[in-house]
């Protein structure tokens, strides 16, 4: 690692789970930098990563803050049109972060600028939500059955596709992002909303079926 640091990289891109951040950063001998570096990551989260980033690394180091919106699976045949979020935090030299991001920009990635505080805003509601509907029905142990809609095939696609990332990313998206227990709250709250519509729903159906 020591040889590694002291390679006077040009960029060093960390891509660790959101849980260990902070451990792996602190583990680095930051100390054996020979000169400037651009440090990114590339988190589910933003906020908390970007703070930890800014506490850690030396004032003189670069900060560049990303998420490209894609893994293996959606990123698998080529990442044209996918969604590469990033926040230019601390950047000093313009022409290496530039460079930096045109490796994506090149590959068609589609760039979006925006802070980190819009960026966990937008992912609470999007990649979050996504991740919890998949995790329910995971545990609803749902299947593919004979009679299957296209709707239901692609709650099956966002089961399979939900349960082959770890917990601890999913866990991640909600302990690092301070706008994910809003939306939890309100997922709550609107499956009550829809139980209560189906109940009374029910009561007026037994109504109508008594005998005059």
């Amino acid at each position: 690692m020591n040889e590694f640091i002291e390679a006077e990289n040009d960029v060093i891109m960390l891509c660790t789970s959101i849980l260990s951040l902070t451990e792996v950063l602190k583990s680095l001998p930051l100390h054996c930098l020979k000169r400037p570096t651009l440090f990114a990551d590339v988190l589910s989260v933003k906020e908390g990563p970007r703070e930890v980033l800014l506490q850690v690394l030396p004032e003189e180091s670069d900060v560049l803050c990303t998420h490209p919106m894609f893994g293996p699976e959606s990123g698998r045949d080529g990442w044209n049109g996918l969604a590469f979020m990033y926040e230019r935090v601390r950047i000093r030299d313009e022409a290496t972060c530039s460079s930096f991001l045109h490796i994506f920009e090149s590959e068609g990635c589609r760039m979006l600028e925006m802070s980190c505080e819009e960026h966990d805003k937008l992912a609470a509601r999007s990649q979050f939500l996504t991740h919890t509907i998949g995790r329910i029905l995971s545990e609803m142990e749902i299947e593919s059955t004979p009679i299957d809609t296209k709707g239901f095939q692609t709650l099956i696609q966002l089961k399979d596709s939900t349960i082959r990332d770890s917990f601890d990313l999913y866990s991640g998206l909600f302990v690092h992002n301070k706008f994910a227990k809003q939306e939890l709250n309100n997922l709550a709250l609107a499956f009550e909303k829809v139980k209560q519509k189906l109940e009374e729903m029910n009561e007026k159906s037994d109504l109508s079926m008594q005998p005059l």
